[in-house]
């Protein structure tokens, strides 16, 4: 009588595997949640990046027309003290295509906020000196 070999994995093997399998996923959760959370951050940083430039340009093209000394735009934009939208474009005194992205608020000709989900953020426009800063934002 011959003895025939099984092949495979026994129960406790699988278990095993999948058991480690479930601490590394659980393990590496927070990474990805973490993740997202930085790229609303990159995302908001870039705006205000592109913003900032945006504003050093119109005074860059004033100079070269106008010469000294040089203005800045009096308004970001002309639309409506609303949510940025397709319909509602924010920032397109200075920048060519303006943001559609819904975390931004314009809330006056000078004052815009962005939300990302956890925490609101004020961004202040101040005509005199082109500066596009807010107190609260990392």
């Amino acid at each position: 009588m011959m003895l025939r070999k099984t092949k495979g994995f026994t129960l406790i093997e699988l278990v095993l595997v999948i058991t480690i399998l479930g601490i590394l996923a659980v393990a590496a959760l927070p990474s990805f949640i973490n993740v997202s959370t930085q790229a609303r951050q990159a995302s908001r940083d870039g705006v205000t990046g592109a913003v900032r430039s945006g504003v050093a340009m119109f005074r860059a093209n004033d100079l070269v027309v106008n010469g000294p000394p040089g203005i800045y735009p009096a308004t970001l934009d002309a639309g409506a003290n609303a949510v940025a939208a397709p319909d509602n474009l924010l920032f397109t005194t200075i920048l060519s295509q303006g943001i559609s992205d819904g975390r931004w608020t314009r809330v006056s000709d000078t004052s815009y906020t962005y939300n990302d989900g956890t925490n609101t953020f004020t961004y202040t426009y101040t005509p005199a000196t082109g500066s596009f800063t807010s107190p609260t934002a990392p």
